[in-house]
């Protein structure tokens, strides 16, 4: 035990952040006793997040326009299905790998190889099912990526690079920032659920995507269908429930604390969004409002824990009016980013962060002083963002030597309505093709 304490920061939040993050290796004799209530919980956590995934297809697929639905629905599916076997095979490993360094975890859980049933976390949870829990988030992290790019990437080429982002970028930087080996965790840098680790990374990997990849040939956007939009809304904001408070790994105080932080910041950033629209003297938008609420709950994820419910307002509002104003420049922007990652998730995470260092609880001598946290957090912001943008451009520089980018069939021509027919020869409405059929022979 004395060989855990000697690395824990002073700071009482990273107190926190050690019970969060349930490091995987303890220490030799102590013993842990299975806790049902937390095993209880962090399952059902753990199934609100994979569950926002889904709610991301909806969310993205909502906002893009009719003949690229599926397309940009498959994309969150797809993160799901390659994310989870690259998660098991060699994800957690690098990430949680006990007795790593300072850089990548240890291998010793290579295809979760002795990984038995009896192995538990400090909170009593099963490790199985801290894998499982944090599996999730890798899983939605690189999903996240494709609203940048949507409409453009070949298949197949997306589907390496879900590969190499997770292995290369998240893995990583999520080792150097939740695992007690971490030179970031060891910094006292503070990320209770993501909100560097995923949003930072995903929202500056989408823009390093959209500039590689290049604009759409028309520039073209949705939404198609805003009550997939309301309803994608709907999910991830009942999933964020489970992201946050479930980052805690315990059914406790600090989860009930996480909850209202989350509660609370999501429903502020609605809010704040309707309050701008209207002092701009237009409509109140409800995909709008829907993307503030989306945008409170990126601010709040790397404090949930760490601040008090009446401070998380204070997140919501300050992070939907810093990505409201940078939207507003949208068409001015040197980048293609269809359903805005980087506005939403990389503001918002990057406001969090900073905020996260302004106003997280100190107690007692020795903590860091205020500008000292918010100095480390920025340090956290940008290593991340910085190795993001490195690596995530070399992969996709690779994946297009080796595969291409680029769907070879979409022109100024067929645009309007032919990408989900080119790359998976379906289309997501049946009466798609009569309309397609109607406007060949002049009849719309």
């Amino acid at each position: 035990m004395r060989k855990i304490l000697k690395v824990l920061p002073k700071h009482m939040a990273l107190l926190l952040i050690f019970l969060t993050i349930g490091i995987s290796s303890f220490a030799e004799g102590e013993a842990v006793k299975l806790d049902t209530g937390n095993t209880a919980w962090v399952i059902v956590a753990g199934a609100m997040v994979f569950f926002m995934t889904p709610g991301l297809a909806f969310f993205y697929g909502g906002m893009a326009r009719r003949s690229s639905v599926l397309h940009t629905m498959m994309k969150s599916f797809l993160a799901i299905g390659i994310g989870a076997i690259v998660w098991i095979v060699i994800g957690y490993t690098i990430t949680f790998g006990p007795n790593g360094n300072a850089f990548l975890g240890s291998m010793k859980f290579l295809g979760l190889s002795g990984m038995t049933p009896d192995l538990l976390e400090p909170t009593g949870i099963p490790t199985l099912i801290f894998v499982f829990f944090q599996g999730a988030f890798a899983v939605i992290a690189v999903a996240l990526i494709s609203g940048a790019i949507i409409e453009r990437t070949k298949f197949a080429s997306y589907l390496v690079f879900i590969i190499l982002w997770l292995i290369l970028v998240y893995s990583v930087t999520a080792h150097w920032a939740w695992s007690s080996d971490g030179w970031l965790f060891k910094m006292g840098v503070l990320d209770l659920a993501g909100g560097t680790v995923i949003h930072i990374s995903a929202g500056v990997s989408a823009v390093v995507a959209a500039l590689i990849i290049g604009p759409r040939p028309k520039k073209e956007n949705g939404p198609h269908n805003i009550p997939y939009v309301l309803l994608g809304t709907g999910i991830l904001w009942f999933g964020w429930f489970g992201f946050n408070a479930g980052s805690v790994l315990a059914a406790n105080g600090v989860a009930a604390l996480a909850v209202m932080t989350t509660f609370g910041a999501s429903a502020t950033g609605f809010v704040t969004w309707l309050i701008w629209d209207a002092i701009k003297g237009k409509k109140p938008s409800v995909v709008g409002a829907a993307i503030g609420a989306v945008i409170g709950l990126v601010a709040i994820t790397p404090a949930a824990s760490f601040v008090t419910p009446l401070v998380s307002l204070l997140f919501g509002f300050v992070s939907v009016t810093a990505s409201y104003w940078i939207l507003l420049s949208k068409e001015k922007l040197p980048f293609d980013d269809v359903l805005d990652v980087f506005a939403c998730h990389g503001i918002g995470g990057i406001v969090g962060a900073l905020l996260t260092g302004v106003f997280a609880f100190t107690t007692g001598s020795g903590n860091p002083s205020m500008i000292k946290q918010v100095g480390i957090q920025s340090v956290g912001i940008l290593s991340i963002a910085i190795y993001a943008a490195i690596v995530t451009a070399i992969i996709l520089y690779v994946v297009k030597a080796i595969f291409g980018l680029r769907i070879n069939h979409v022109d100024d021509e067929n645009f309007n309505y032919s990408i989900d027919e080119i790359i998976h020869g379906e289309l997501g409405y049946g009466e798609f093709t009569k309309i397609k059929k109607a406007e060949e022979e002049g009849n719309l």
